[in-house]
């Protein structure tokens, strides 16, 4: 049997931010939480990622709390430590120290060898105009494809 395919995406990231480097990175979880997230019980849509003590952390990621789970369930929007190797991190660091840049998680999927792993990404807010521009864009382009289709 398949390992079962995991689709928890960002789907607003895109529309919101301005995406530059993407990074891979890899997820400290306890045993419910994997269960849970295996599940597809989980969701990254509030997310960012913080700087702290040498350590890139995930904060307000949602993993719902395991059905099966004894007393000893995780809390749903803990911390969560991201692991990166320290190239990767001292770079994050410095784009964050620079005022309205975030890193924002992207997609959360399995490696080949059954790892979560946390796909995540410098971004840069977009303006209210630019918002504006994508949504005609994504419009005119809607209208070219029924045009064709005709």
């Amino acid at each position: 049997m398949p390992p079962p395919q995991l689709n928890i995406r960002n789907k607003r990231a895109r529309f919101e931010f301005h995406l530059e480097d993407v990074f891979h990175a890899g997820i400290v979880l306890s045993g419910t939480e994997i269960k849970s997230i295996r599940n597809n019980k989980a969701s990254i849509l509030e997310a960012y990622c913080i700087f702290h003590e040498g350590e890139i952390w995930i904060r307000n990621m949602f993993v719902n709390e395991y059905e099966n789970g004894t007393y000893n369930n995780h809390r749903p929007r803990a911390d969560r430590k991201l692991l990166l190797n320290r190239k990767e991190i001292n770079r994050i660091e410095k784009f964050l120290k620079i005022k309205g840049n975030t890193l924002i998680p992207l997609k959360l999927y399995l490696s080949d060898k059954g790892w979560v792993k946390l796909e995540i990404a410098f971004a840069v807010g977009k303006k209210l105009h630019d918002k504006r521009n994508d949504l005609k864009l994504k419009d005119d382009q809607r209208e070219m494809d029924r045009a064709l289709k005709r």
